[in-house]
């Protein structure tokens, strides 16, 4: 029975993913690669010198994805919160101002998969955080903030099952 469970949560993931539009896919297939170190994005996403500088400035900003992931604060305390966050909040800012995330279940998505499942309680203020700077447009702000709904606001509580879906770039074949 868990591997039904298990199956079944994966194609949530799958479907997920599946109704964020074209670029907010393609930029997450992206981030992944470049968070998480598992191909040359130059080599498979740059199709231009702009967007090989943009790769260039999301590998700076994502090196601060090492130190998230060691200091990931307890949920019921306050040590080290300015720091987490803060730095979250920093990272986030950057890949909202890329204007290829819209909605905060694309952030989310991308989020619990470069940090991990204990991440997702600091989401929501991480997103909120970013969304508000003023490096973001005002249009886009309101775009961002109306997307986080009142439950994801409001979460009683979180899962802390690990993302089991992690998409990748698939290679068109010539017809």
């Amino acid at each position: 029975m868990p591997t039904t469970g298990t199956a079944s949560l994966t194609i949530a993931e799958m479907r997920e993913f599946a109704s964020f539009t074209a670029g907010e896919q393609r930029y997450i297939k992206r981030s992944l690669d470049i968070g998480l170190g598992r191909q040359d994005a130059f080599k498979l996403w740059a199709r231009d010198a702009a967007e090989n500088a943009a790769i260039r400035s999301q590998y700076v900003a994502y090196q601060e994805l090492k130190v998230l992931r060691r200091s990931i604060p307890c949920e019921t305390g306050f040590e080290n919160i300015e720091h987490f966050i803060g730095k979250l909040t920093r990272v986030a800012a950057f890949d909202l101002a890329q204007e290829r995330i819209d909605s905060f279940s694309a952030f989310r998505f991308l989020y619990e998969r470069l940090l991990g499942a204990e991440a997702r309680p600091w989401l929501p203020s991480a997103f909120c955080a970013a969304s508000g700077l003023p490096q973001i447009r005002p249009s886009r702000r309101k775009m961002l903030l109306q997307s986080l709904s009142e439950a994801a606001a409001t979460a009683p509580g979180w899962s802390d099952r690990a993302p089991s879906f992690y998409p990748e770039f698939v290679e068109k074949e010539a017809a």
